[in-house]
């Protein structure tokens, strides 16, 4: 029997169409590779007949398992879930609404074989359904980057998240797209499956810098990455980032911080409150009055 050289991780959830176009695109960018692979997709119980379409794939494909799962776990247990199932030590985490680009996944796979003394995780570079650049590498969320993110437009001016030209060493990755190996991943005890969507990845590199670890981003492997494509609109995404940032900080910094990020997110949710009822605007009442009241100062 063959080993397994890497395992490719998807999760699932109410996205039929996008995860079909991501399975083939896999398919296709390792045909002519000498990489024996395995895709792991793990289906949080959609109900859009996303599941008899993987299981017509699972049956059609040796090396892809198909593992239902009897509840939505969320992103980081579905991954963890993954991870303890992959026969190969050599990981990557890819988002259903991603499409593979010509031989991306060798491309990133080989760069991060010969360089694994180096790197412990990897990213490639996302693009756009367009072809325009997704910035996807960034600094960690210190509190001047998130008053950037928030008020100054930060990933327009490539003050929060970017996207470099050349390889470097960064922060953070999009959880989109990583390649690790499992003995770093468990070292830190994998994706903390207290974050239900959105900063998982954020709080995983950030533990891994904590310990030594070094995170790259990579940009001759090239993957389209749809976005927010099982989130269901805007409004549950930036409810999230709130949310996520809020338990980023509890769990990595002071209380006085803890304290300057809430004033920080309040204050946004009033501007995108007030710009809502000006212009009569439903969703910006309806989304920043939720982050508004989520944002507890106690």
């Amino acid at each position: 029997m063959k080993t397994v050289d890497l395992s490719i991780i998807v999760i699932s959830y109410n996205t039929k169409q996008i995860t079909k176009d991501c399975l083939e695109s896999i398919i296709k960018s390792l045909k002519n590779s000498s990489i024996n692979y395995e895709i792991i997709v793990i289906d949080n119980i959609s109900n859009d007949d996303s599941l008899e379409m993987l299981r017509k794939y699972s049956n059609k494909y040796s090396n892809i398992e198909l593992i239902e799962n009897k509840e939505n776990v969320g992103f980081g247990r579905a991954n963890n879930q993954g991870v303890k199932l992959a026969k190969s030590d050599y990981i990557l985490f890819l988002n259903s609404d991603i499409i593979v680009l010509e031989d991306a996944i060798e491309k990133l796979y080989n760069f991060y074989k010969q360089n694994e003394k180096k790197i412990n995780f990897l990213g490639g570079k996302l693009l756009n359904k367009d072809m325009s650049l997704q910035p996807s590498s960034a600094p960690f969320y210190t509190l001047p980057v998130i008053f950037a993110a928030l008020f100054l437009r930060g990933d327009y001016w490539g003050l929060t998240r970017n996207s470099p030209k050349t390889l470097k060493e960064t922060d953070w990755v999009s959880g989109a797209c990583i390649l690790t190996k499992k003995k770093y991943f468990n070292k830190i005890s994998g994706f903390d499956e207290r974050v239900f969507m959105y900063m998982d990845e954020v709080d995983l590199l950030y533990r891994a810098k904590k310990n030594g670890m070094r995170v790259f981003f990579y940009p001759e492997a090239k993957f389209i990455h749809l976005g927010s494509a099982s989130s269901g609109g805007k409004t549950y995404p930036i409810l999230q980032v709130f949310n996520g940032l809020m338990f980023f900080y509890e769990k990595h910094y002071s209380k006085a911080e803890l304290f300057l990020l809430k004033i920080m997110l309040k204050l946004k949710a009033l501007i995108g409150l007030s710009i809502g009822h000006v212009t009569n605007n439903k969703y910006l009442k309806e989304t920043y009055g939720k982050a508004y009241q989520m944002v507890k100062m106690g």
